[in-house]
């Protein structure tokens, strides 16, 4: 599913609300979820699953291209553990 799908299904079940109003509201989720993990916090939405930032250390990486030995600088990455309803709900319990 992408954003645009989204939107559409949230609007179509919920006809009292202008689908740029549900844009709105999906766009402002989004950038507060994006906004607590730029300032390194956690974010979990129960029974979905919880999102952090891990850091990875500088490491000797290669370029595929070549196979010269280049430095990978320090990095934070986005992580998704999913929630306990969400694995539930994959595997058909």
């Amino acid at each position: 599913m992408i954003r645009s799908e989204l939107v559409d299904k949230i609007a179509a079940e919920n006809p009292h609300l202008y689908q740029r109003d549900v844009e709105r509201i999906i766009e402002t989720i989004f950038e507060e979820i994006i906004e607590a993990m730029a300032d390194g916090d956690r974010v979990e939405l129960r029974g979905f699953g919880s999102f952090s930032v891990k850091q990875r250390d500088a490491r000797k990486g290669r370029n595929p291209r070549t196979g010269e030995a280049v430095d990978v600088e320090e990095k934070s990455v986005p992580f998704y553990k999913t929630g306990k309803l969400l694995r539930e709900r994959l595997n058909g319990r």
